[in-house]
């Protein structure tokens, strides 16, 4: 219901990870039809104006201090220390990458990192860190430019789509230098346990409950009363029945063989699986064995959009009478990940992927929220390749990860632990003998919240009641 007040509202784009979410969804609409007057705050390449039609205002200055990087890069790791420590615990280490010294550069600033973890690893250091952060972009000839914009512009609520980037920090702290309200949307499921959030806004949005306790829990600065749940508009196409196509037409529009059932494998990134062409291989070996079965199987690989190296080339032609590509409709605008940009069209394509496979073979994605809110299964991948040599990362260590505790149970997954048993499980979940929805459906609920397509509406509640 429209409300008769327009109230102008930043929504801050430090870079490309929030578009899919609030550019591309009906985001902007909701938030339109409830008064208020909302313009992208764009630290991005992505033409919001020209594009999609939306108000925007481009942030051209991408200077950030040169210390900042060492400092944030510092304070991720005495935070991850911290929790260590604190909790009892040695998994928030292995959040950690190895830091480069090749080059004098590399070296100091790696260095220099080394030298603030091991003299700031401690609640006071890392409260020291995080003055110095501030202090440093203050500095910038960003921060001015921001505050510039700020002044000028003057909304009266700036909503950041991603506490992560460093381009985050100066636009925030000038708008609450300002005494403009600020707040941040903690994006992705495992941001928290990690120490990625950079920005400390006034608020923060939340997907669930279990999400909030865990903003108290790893960031004490926080108070209750700060945080406001959400949900995320991340999962709202999944429940939009009007972007599915038939049946006959999917299968038309991607050249599918009308006799056989798909299954999904949703490739990964090659940090979280630096060998995911092997198990792709792998289910279509299984599927090979199945379809002398007569079970008439294929595959549908979705490759991870920001993944553009070619190492699933080989397997996809070895394995062509089984396996068919279908891309992210994804496009990059930049050379960075956080520069591949969606396209509303692929939220589509990703519900129709959903709808019209049998379930889902992954390594620890979020994807099996996706499948389960199509009351669809998630297969994951467990075991070790014989591929796997010192210095590739195992990707056993995924699901060491703290988010992934969360699960009611181990059933909350149908986890593959023996290469060997693959075939059997892939054939138990067609027969209907293996499912993981019902425990699916609770964690998602755990993760996502139950009320997961009205997210974009109570952002813009929480957002009201913040300026009100």
């Amino acid at each position: 219901m429209k409300q008769d007040m327009s109230k102008k509202a930043f929504v801050f784009l430090p870079d490309g990870v929030g578009l899919r979410n609030f550019a591309l969804t009906n985001f902007n609409a909701i938030g339109t039809a409830m008064g208020f007057e909302i313009c992208y705050w764009n630290n991005t390449p992505f033409q919001i104006k020209s594009e999609l039609g939306f108000e925007e205002l481009k942030i051209e200055n991408q200077e950030i201090h040169p210390m900042t990087t060492v400092y944030t890069r510092a304070r991720k790791r005495c935070e991850l220390n911290v929790f260590d420590k604190k909790f009892n615990e040695t998994v928030y280490n292995t959040y950690n990458f190895p830091q480069s010294y090749k080059g004098i550069k590399n070296a100091f600033k790696s260095l220099y990192v080394d030298f603030l973890v091991a003299t700031k690893s401690n609640e006071e250091g890392v409260n020291s860190i995080r003055t110095q952060i501030k202090n440093l972009e203050r500095s910038t000839s960003k921060y001015d430019y921001c505050k510039k914009q700020l002044e000028e512009s003057r909304p009266e609520v700036i909503f950041c789509t991603n506490p992560r980037p460093s381009q985050a920090i100066a636009p925030i702290l000038a708008a609450q230098d300002l005494g403009i309200p600020t707040v941040s949307f903690i994006f992705s499921w495992d941001n928290l346990p990690k120490a990625t959030t950079l920005i400390e806004p006034d608020f923060y949005f939340v997907w669930s409950d279990y999400m909030k306790n865990e903003l108290l829990k790893y960031c004490p600065y926080v108070k209750s009363e700060q945080v406001f749940v959400t949900g995320t508009p991340q999962f709202e196409s999944h429940f939009d029945t009007s972007l599915l196509q038939t049946k006959a037409d999917f299968y038309k529009t991607h050249n599918l063989e009308t006799h056989k059932k798909y299954i999904c494998f949703s490739g990964d990134d090659t940090t979280t699986s630096p060998l995911d062409q092997y198990y792709l291989e792998d289910l279509a070996l299984s599927v090979r064995e199945l379809n002398k079965q007569d079970y008439n199987l294929g595959i549908i690989y979705r490759k991870c959009p920001v993944d553009f190296t070619g190492r699933y080339d080989t397997i996809l032609a070895k394995y062509k009478d089984v396996i068919v590509s279908i891309d992210p409709l994804w496009r990059p605008i930049g050379k960075s990940w956080n520069e591949i940009m969606p396209t509303k069209d692929d939220f589509a394509l990703q519900a129709n992927i959903c709808h019209h496979t049998e379930f889902v073979g992954n390594i620890a994605s979020s994807m099996v929220f996706d499948f389960v809110a199509h009351n669809k299964s998630c297969l994951f991948f467990d075991y070790e390749q014989p591929q796997l040599a010192k210095g590739i990362r195992d990707i056993g260590q995924n699901y060491k990860y703290i988010h992934f505790r969360s699960m009611p149970s181990k059933d909350a997954a149908l986890f593959v632990q023996n290469k060997k048993e693959l075939t059997s499980i892939v054939k138990s979940i067609l027969d209907g003998k293996k499912t993981n929805v019902p425990v699916g459906k609770k964690w998602f609920d755990v993760i996502v919240g139950s009320e997961p397509t009205k997210a974009s509406e109570k952002i813009w509640n929480a957002i009201s009641k913040i300026i009100t």
